[in-house]
């Protein structure tokens, strides 16, 4: 069957069938070679990434819970064995944690510049990757304007800016992905919806949901014949992650009990699970209290839902694409781990390419066009740059972020002191900065590996930044440290590095 080629994704399931449809012949303003200024804008933003990452990273501000221990990952498979992390723990297998195989891909990266860096680069050019599949599919159905601003708005968007600036995360392999898939299934492109969205299952566990969700609207949209290959989609997200917590739980060391604790965030830092996991400590009317008005109280929650709809007008919530950003925003809400429930953090780094390819759908659908068109495109620019300054890409426009800090060479003179290859347990912003050279754990946390060979502390960190010892634990732990037998190999500008050997 020939599907036609004007704005089918408002026509009825019936008609717009299973077939992926032909597209348009391009006119001359959408051809490949008119299209340049798009990776320019792609290619800005990944500058502006790269820069931000970076300067977090030299300013010491980059931590153990997350950069320390994906760098330990990539380093294990550059290494050519499963991944471990001194981080979560000594010889901790990480695929026990959480299913991320697609981080392998990284490896050869990592063989040609073995340094922490890689990472934050790789990231940037990810999260930047995502925007040419937007912004190509809004210049085909929109025009160039529309492309432009909806392009550099997610770019710019808050949940982009928040992740972007919080080391890296294995969401950064998701973004391409689901945009491309989302503007396949967007296109009337379903076949390519699903095989572009199933990888998704390599990323993360709980990207099985998302896959899901991304089957039944395909399943939703494409008729009797696309009815099949969308419940087929869905069926393989669910039994994907079914099947990596069974995974999971055959790594984890202390079996799937362990594993369920390992994902309730409330007691420590970095959680990105565990969303109902302790909430049923407290029964049955507490389960259901936080599966009823739990997801939207307290108010941070709301707050954070119209933060995500915002920058599109809540435009997006017209358009069925909108309901695969479910997944991603339930758990968020029944979870019991206050950081989920906030714009911090990268936790809103899977819902902007939702939200925002849903704001390109329901501009199509509702055949928005002149005068129409550029009120909502105004709209949306005016309400990223109102939140731009209260989220971190506006660290780029700030003095200070260009500071040189003398203490950060300091750091890096006593961190030099280290041998290669050593066991170090190091204070939570100096872990990522020896991650890549030694077998380093978090000073002060119980499941750090025991007698380290080398103990390297900050005792001035801020105190709003400090985790997980206070100053007094601090000073304790290292009195206790030198009583053990190791002694101070150097002490500058707070920077306390002891040793057991020699």
């Amino acid at each position: 069957m020939r599907a036609p080629t004007g704005n089918t994704a408002a026509l009825p399931p019936q008609q717009t069938g299973a077939e992926e449809r032909e597209a348009p012949t391009p006119s001359a303003e959408s051809r490949p070679e008119a299209d340049w200024w798009i990776w320019v804008m792609a290619g800005a933003l990944f500058f502006a990434y790269m820069a931000l990452s970076l300067r977090i990273h030299e300013r010491l501000l980059s931590r153990s819970f997350d950069l320390g221990i994906f760098v330990q990952v990539v380093r294990s498979y550059a290494s050519g064995h499963l991944p471990v992390s001194e981080v979560k723990g000594p010889d901790f297998p990480v695929l026990g944690d959480h299913f991320s195989p697609i981080l392998a891909l990284l490896a050869p990266l990592y063989w040609l510049w073995p340094s922490v860096k890689v990472l934050l680069v790789a990231q940037a050019a990810l999260v930047a990757g995502s925007v040419l599949p937007l912004a190509f599919w809004a210049r085909r159905t929109l025009g160039s304007a529309a492309a432009a601003v909806i392009g550099t708005c997610y770019g710019l968007s808050w949940g982009i800016a928040s992740g972007v600036s919080s080391d890296f995360h294995e969401w950064a392999f998701a973004l391409p992905l689901l945009t491309l898939s989302l503007t396949a299934l967007g296109g009337g492109r379903l076949r390519a919806a699903a095989y572009w969205a199933l990888p998704l299952l390599l990323v993360k566990e709980d990207l099985g949901l998302t896959v899901a969700a991304i089957g039944l609207v395909i399943a939703w949209r494409g008729g009797r014949g696309g009815r099949r290959l969308g419940l087929l989609t869905a069926a393989a997200g669910v039994a994907g992650t079914g099947l990596a917590l069974l995974v999971l739980a055959s790594f984890h060391p202390g079996g799937f009990d362990g594993y369920l604790v390992s994902h309730n965030p409330g007691g420590g830092a970095g959680g990105s699970g565990g969303a109902l996991v302790g909430e049923t400590q407290g029964g049955v009317l507490e389960l259901l209290h936080q599966l009823t008005l739990g997801l939207i109280t307290p108010q941070e929650k709301v707050t954070t839902l119209v933060l995500i709809l915002a920058p599109t007008l809540f435009l997006a919530v017209r358009s069925p694409l909108v309901l695969i950003a479910l997944p991603s925003v339930l758990w968020r809400l029944a979870s019991n781990y206050p950081p989920h429930w906030g714009t911090g953090y990268h936790y809103s780094l899977l819902v902007m390419p939702v939200v925002f390819a849903a704001f390109v759908d329901a501009l199509q659908r509702r055949g928005a066009s002149g005068r129409s068109l550029y009120r909502y495109l105004a709209g949306s620019a005016a309400v990223t740059l109102l939140l731009l300054p209260h989220y971190p890409l506006w660290q780029l426009a700030q003095p200070e972020t260009w500071v040189k800090d003398p203490r950060i060479a300091v750091a890096h003179s006593v961190m030099d002191e280290i041998p290669d290859d050593a066991t170090v347990q190091a204070s939570h912003y100096l872990v990522p900065h020896l991650a890549d050279r030694t077998s380093v754990s978090l000073y002060g946390w119980g499941d750090s590996r025991p007698n380290p060979e080398w103990i390297m502390v900050d005792t001035q960190v801020q105190p709003h930044l400090r985790w997980p010892m206070s100053v007094i634990q601090e000073q304790i732990s290292l009195d206790e440290a030198r009583g053990r037998g190791y002694h101070t190999v150097d002490d500058r500008d707070g920077f306390v590095l002891l040793s057991r050997t020699g």
